[in-house]
């Protein structure tokens, strides 16, 4: 194996771990994370769908912009 994928996996799992320290403490301040506008939920007698289109898309620009500003920084 590449010592390379070993620093990727590394780094991988320092960011995964941050990710969930955040949420651990700040879960109370983040409860409008999935209840977006665009955000699709459908509640029936025995049936549930819930469709986080604006939350993922969110999501996905916010980690676009962090790698974008890492490759560009190193």
């Amino acid at each position: 194996m590449n010592p390379q994928v070993g620093k990727w996996l590394m780094g991988l799992g320092g960011f995964l771990v941050g990710a969930g320290l955040l949420i651990y403490l700040f879960y109370d301040k983040l409860h409008w994370l999935g209840r977006l506008p665009g955000d699709i939920r459908i509640e029936r007698e025995n049936f549930r769908m819930y469709l986080p289109l604006t939350t993922c898309l969110l999501v996905t620009v916010l980690i676009n912009v962090v790698l974008w500003l890492m490759r560009k920084w190193f």
